[in-house]
């Protein structure tokens, strides 16, 4: 029976995974949402030429200089004179008998050793969590994440032998001598000197071009107009999944420590939006705000409250350029209390305190 009811449960998961279109490719231990991309215009603006652009042609004519020139009268040429060569006596070093290695053989080395084995791979399943138990929709899939869990490799330990060193050979030298004799080399052979005859120059006088006529042309540039329009710069109605910590899955408190009665956000409160709510949103994920009271008051006055609450908190994270597509913002007053502290019942500063709390979760967007 037990077996048949664990079947069912398997294939009815199963049937709902399939029914969502999860994410591809996911890791284990890792949590995913569904987010909307939002259409993005931007404004653009077009000149467009009134009026074309056009030359006018000023001429210059030519300038020239005189200038002195340096000319040949005799080329310069060369002259050749033998110098004779040069003897020295040299005392050469050979070998007489070059150095050589006697070996000999050292045996390989064994050592013990051991190696460990993956048998099974590690692996992950698909687990899909219970449905929240303050979730007010009558959808199935709503108020339920799924993670893909792990599952360990296996390993097993197997003894080895391993060389710790290979055979090899010592080497002993056996040294060799040397020898001389002598000899008579040419240290500087015969050759020829060239003896340089510089030539002779004088100069002469001529007018050159300095620069020829030439002309200049002035562009008279084109008149444009500006006419401004709206161009799409990314398509919206896009989705896609995005990892968040699975943490953020569920009610996650905003510490806003709000005034009595009031629904407007402090200084403080703000830095706590910008550090913890507002770095998660700019990654694209979407997020519910709940806002919730004490019992002290009306329920009309304390719904009311803790809905200006929640509008407060979404509102201020519009201004900072967030998306209204990103954000659900809901007052429950005194209707989800988290202790005993209900009408008629007389409780601490501190059991108060932890029923007036506002929250965040990641949710899908849709």
């Amino acid at each position: 029976m037990k077996k048949i009811l664990s079947t069912g449960l398997f294939m009815m998961i199963g049937a709902i995974a399939f029914s969502q279109a999860l994410p591809p490719n996911p890791e284990p231990g890792k949590c995913y949402v569904l987010c909307k991309t939002e259409e993005v215009w931007k404004n653009e603006s077009v000149s467009i030429q009134v009026a074309p652009e056009y030359k006018t042609i000023v001429t210059h004519p030519a300038e020239y200089k005189t200038v002195t020139e340096k000319v040949l009268i005799k080329e310069a040429y060369k002259r050749l004179e033998v110098v004779p060569e040069v003897w020295e006596t040299k005392t050469i070093t050979y070998t007489a008998k070059e150095d050589a290695n006697k070996l000999s053989v050292i045996k390989a080395r064994f050592g013990k050793d051991s190696e460990t084995v993956e048998t099974k791979s590690e692996s992950a399943v698909w687990q899909m969590s219970d449905k929240k138990p303050d979730c007010t929709s009558d959808d199935p899939n709503d108020c339920r994440y799924w993670c893909f869990k792990p599952v360990p490799a296996e390993y097993k330990t197997i003894p080895l032998t391993v060389l710790a060193s290979d055979a090899t050979t010592e080497s002993t030298p056996v040294p060799g001598f040397n020898k001389t004799y002598t000899t008579k080399v040419i240290a500087q052979p015969q050759t020829t000197r060239t003896i340089e005859v510089p030539a002779v120059y004088g100069s002469i006088k001529k007018t050159v071009l300095v620069k020829d006529a030439w002309k200049e042309e002035v562009t008279v540039p084109a008149k444009y107009k500006s006419v401004s329009k709206e161009v799409l710069v990314t398509k919206g109605g896009l989705s896609e999944w995005k990892e968040v910590k699975c943490e953020l899955v569920d009610n996650t408190p905003l510490p806003i420590n709000w005034n009595l009665g009031s629904a407007t956000l402090t200084s403080a409160a703000k830095r706590i939006i910008d550090t913890r709510l507002l770095p998660i949103l700019k990654t694209g994920v979407a997020v519910a705000i709940e806002s919730h009271t004490d019992m002290r008051g009306s329920k009309a006055s304390n719904q009311d409250l803790s809905e200006r609450r929640a509008n407060a908190v979404t509102n201020y994270l519009i201004s900072k350029g967030i998306r209204s597509s990103q954000l659900t913002g809901n007052g429950f007053g005194e209707s989800k209390l988290l202790n005993r502290c209900s009408d008629g019942v007389t409780c601490s500063e501190a059991e108060h305190a932890k029923n007036r709390r506002t929250t965040f979760r990641v949710v899908n967007q849709k």
